[in-house]
């Protein structure tokens, strides 16, 4: 089986909320999806998708993906889709770095060797762990009270994880603000609940420090993500006892290692598109896992396309280092697929269909952007 062509659409993504508001006043109304089809020679075809989350989360933006694409695309067709670790050989022979861009062609690339052998691919990235998964939800800063209401609204609808996000500036009320907004969201805390407090790299070793000093004794949650250096975060992680995980700063294998030498972290947040796809995706978890760190599978955003991906992924992960999942389709009211996964008594689980189980809405993606072939 060869890749014939892959086929490049772009899709806007409105945010489900009014604004989705980051540390350092990154504000967010709508999200640009790049997704691909790769068709291959047998008539079978797969699907992908990379969502940055704007032009100021990573070094990434949705532009680039569409640029990587016109490097790496022309480098696979050709080439077996079942073959990952080949695949992903050639995009990086043909373009340095940029994971975001390769991840749409390595997931659809998955999807299409699951239906190659009519498998789901969570079956092909190590066996599905049968039961439900915890799904987290993602709550944007605010006002601490209307934040407490998200989570309560999230918890009604079966979300068991939450993902606070923190960093206020000091002209906002900084540190006493932030302890406020977790203090807040963690008030009516049930067992089994699993609580993130993210700040997305927003603040300093000082400001990390001051806001955990703030919070009462006994309140459990992770902290995500707190400052944007590798060296600042080291600095806090040697004064303090709160479970630190590490999201943008972990973004290759290098990153791991570098992560479990140094001591880093406690846990690691795996992004599908950050990671550069489920092959790249799988081989972080499965390091991490060696290393005794929990994971949360989660994505930068994006729709039901991309919401499968990190859906497998989190399926087939072992259920003692698992946290979490992150529903991404929560977030954006564009429905790109269908996908039959409802979040019943908890959380939500990969269907058993071949691929990643999804029906493309093709009339919502429209006509191709480009179109790369042999």
């Amino acid at each position: 089986m060869k890749i014939e062509s892959v086929a490049v659409y772009r899709v806007d993504l409105p945010y489900a909320g009014d604004v989705y508001v980051l540390s350092g006043g990154r504000r967010f109304e709508s999200f640009d999806a790049t997704i691909v089809r790769v068709t291959t020679d047998r008539g079978l075809e797969g699907w992908g998708e990379s969502t940055p989350f704007g032009a100021t989360y990573l070094a990434a933006h949705a532009g680039g993906v569409r640029a990587g694409l016109a490097e790496v695309a022309p480098a696979v067709v050709g080439l077996d889709p079942r073959h990952g670790d080949r695949l992903n050989d050639a995009m990086d022979e043909a373009l340095a770095g940029h994971p975001h861009a390769k991840t749409p062609i390595d997931v659809a690339c998955w999807d299409l060797f699951g239906k190659a052998v009519d498998m789901p691919v969570c079956d092909l990235l190590g066996g599905r762990v049968p039961g439900p998964l915890p799904v987290i939800s993602s709550i944007p800063v605010g006002d601490p009270e209307a934040m407490r209401r998200n989570v309560a609204e999230h918890r009604a609808r079966g979300y068991r994880g939450h993902s606070v996000k923190i960093g206020a500036a000091e002209e906002e009320g900084g540190p006493t603000l932030d302890a406020e907004r977790l203090r807040a969201c963690l008030a009516d805390r049930e067992a089994g609940e699993w609580f993130l407090a993210d700040a997305n790299g927003g603040m300093t070793p000082e400001q990390a420090l001051r806001f955990l000093a703030l919070l009462p004794a006994g309140l459990d949650f992770v902290l995500e993500a707190p400052c944007v250096t590798w060296r600042e975060t080291l600095s806090l992680r040697r004064r303090t006892r709160v479970p630190i995980l590490l999201d943008e700063l972990l973004v290759s294998e290098a990153d791991l290692v570098q992560a479990v030498a140094e001591d880093a972290a406690d846990g690691v947040g795996l992004k599908i598109s950050k990671q550069g796809g489920l092959t790249r995706a799988r081989r972080q978890r499965d390091g991490a896992i060696a290393a005794g760190l929990v994971v949360s599978v989660q994505e930068t955003t994006g729709s039901a396309i991309a919401f499968a991906a990190l859906l497998h992924l989190a399926q087939s992960t072992p259920r003692r280092s698992l946290r979490c999942a992150l529903d991404c389709r929560d977030m954006v009211t564009t429905v790109t697929a269908d996908l039959d996964a409802p979040i019943r008594d908890g959380g939500v689980q990969a269907p058993d269909a071949p691929g990643l189980g999804i029906a493309v809405r093709e009339d919502v993606l429209g006509e191709p952007v480009a179109v790369y072939r042999a």
